[in-house]
């Protein structure tokens, strides 16, 4: 009997219901097409899956290919084994122009071109993109006819008009609008603008030396927020982030407005209807003085190790293919709302019927794809999303920052200064210890920053849904 070869996928526990389960479906659905693999789902902590990854290569243990969360990108390119190579190669020059892997058709080809262009560096499709989100705005839709408005603001100033509407109602919510204080929500507030987070074209045309949270972009951000806040018109829960918090807010009709991910598509909808209101989904408001220079991306990718034998290489590369295949990546998009990976899962599902029957998953998809790839609505170059090491810690200090802003009337433009000098000095440390088998050391290797307790949490969400439904 042919002996089967191992191919170890280390894969990132997101904490939706189900989510582990589902990739040992896939694996068990490849290895019955391909029985001469055996693939190996090994689950990582949300929070330590970078260290996690780190501490196995310096001990010699190699997965064949591993996921990382979309701002530990430089993470993965600096990890280094014992002997100082590059751990971690390219998924495009790996499959090297191929159109099929083992009988697998390869979707590199086809992937949404927002999430390509983040996991791309240098023209190189380093990664595999594997769960996409972006940035939406959920509306309860009987609060805003009651208050004259027909459709969902698009622009900053028409969500000040929007939340001033509803707000005054009689019977009305006490606030317009909430968010959870995320740095998701500040890279979103650049994109649109065409900001930069860091130099080099955000780490693109070069290492990411420096920061800056005082650019104008990132301070006319700030600046709305507060006085939104100030004016009463957006809840703030005082938590960092406070996802759970204000997803109840909304789904309570304390607010008639959340901006979310939308990977919360499916929960704020159960909520809604359990709740018995009415649901619309917009795009991510723009600031409307500016042209609109599209929308962030958030998610994770697989990154290939660089030293496997040709049988275990392929054999990961094609179960990447598999798991991504359009049938998969639209059955994927309806259990958890992300976005279909690919053009050919958004057609699938769009000729199933599934829009037509669920218009709210639509927004998002549609919203990546406003734009020409890599150009605003004036046909300028759009910056890719910003790549640096001690991303995540940068936005621990930039949530920081506007905790005090809101909770304590810190003035913006000193607390966004101070924020940056704690930034740049941890890039500083980062880079002069990358790259390295850890870089940056263990604290810079932690997805989120702040307490596990608050994390993002499909689990909370979906509970809080269920309260709704009662």
């Amino acid at each position: 009997m042919k002996r089967r070869t191992t191919v170890d996928v280390w894969v990132i526990d997101l904490t939706f219901p189900g989510y582990m389960d589902w990739w040992d479906v896939q694996a068990r659905r490849f290895e019955e097409r391909h029985p001469d693999y055996e693939i190996g789902i090994v689950r990582l902590g949300f929070f330590t899956s970078p260290r996690e990854v780190s501490a196995a290569v310096s001990e010699g243990r190699n997965p064949a290919a591993a996921e990382y969360y979309f701002y530990m990108n430089q993470v993965a390119r600096d990890v280094r084994t014992p002997a100082g190579a590059p751990q971690f190669g390219s998924v495009e020059q790996a499959v090297g122009g191929r159109t099929e892997i083992l009988g697998e058709p390869v979707v590199l080809g086809d992937i949404v071109p927002a999430l390509r262009d983040y996991h791309t560096y240098g023209g190189d499709l380093v990664s595999m993109p594997s769960v996409g989100t972006t940035s939406v705005l959920y509306g309860n839709a009987d609060l805003l006819e009651a208050a004259g408005l027909s459709q969902m603001p698009r622009t900053w100033s028409e969500v000040e008009s929007a939340c001033e509407a509803v707000t005054g109602l009689g019977d009305g919510p006490s606030h317009g609008i909430t968010w959870s204080n995320h740095g998701m929500f500040f890279q979103q507030a650049l994109a649109v603008q065409g900001g930069l987070l860091a130099d080099n074209d955000n780490g693109r045309s070069g290492r990411a030396t420096s920061v800056d949270l005082t650019s104008p972009e990132m301070l006319a951000w700030a600046r709305w927020w507060r006085d939104l806040h100030r004016r009463g018109l957006y809840l703030y829960t005082g938590k960092i982030p406070d996802w759970e918090g204000t997803f109840r807010a909304f789904t309570e009709g304390r607010t008639a407005l959340r901006l979310s991910s939308s990977n919360d598509v499916n929960y704020t909808a159960q909520a809604a209807g359990g709740a018995g209101f009415g649901l619309d989904v917009g795009p991510c408001p723009y600031n409307g003085e500016l042209p609109h220079a599209g929308n962030a991306v958030a998610g994770s990718s697989f990154w290939l190790s660089d030293h496997l034998d040709e049988r275990t290489r392929d054999g990961a590369l094609a179960f990447l293919q598999f798991a991504h295949n359009p049938r998969n990546a639209a059955d994927r998009h309806k259990e958890n709302s992300f976005l279909p990976l690919t053009r050919a899962a958004f057609d699938l599902l769009d000729g199933e019927g599934w829009f037509d029957a669920h218009p709210h998953h639509r927004v998002p998809g549609d919203q990546l794809e406003t734009f020409p790839r890599g150009t605003d609505e004036e046909g300028r170059p759009r910056p890719a999303g910003a790549l640096f090491g001690e991303f995540a810690r940068t936005q621990d200090i930039m949530t920081r920052a506007m905790h005090d802003v809101l909770a304590d009337d810190a003035d913006v433009t000193a607390r966004f200064a101070r924020a940056t000098e704690e930034a740049r000095t941890l890039l500083r440390d980062y880079n002069a210890k990358a790259p390295a088998v850890v870089p940056g050391g263990a604290e810079g290797l932690r997805v989120e920053y702040f307490s596990d307790t608050e994390a993002y949490s499909g689990a909370d969400l979906e509970n809080a849904a269920r309260v709704g439904r009662r």
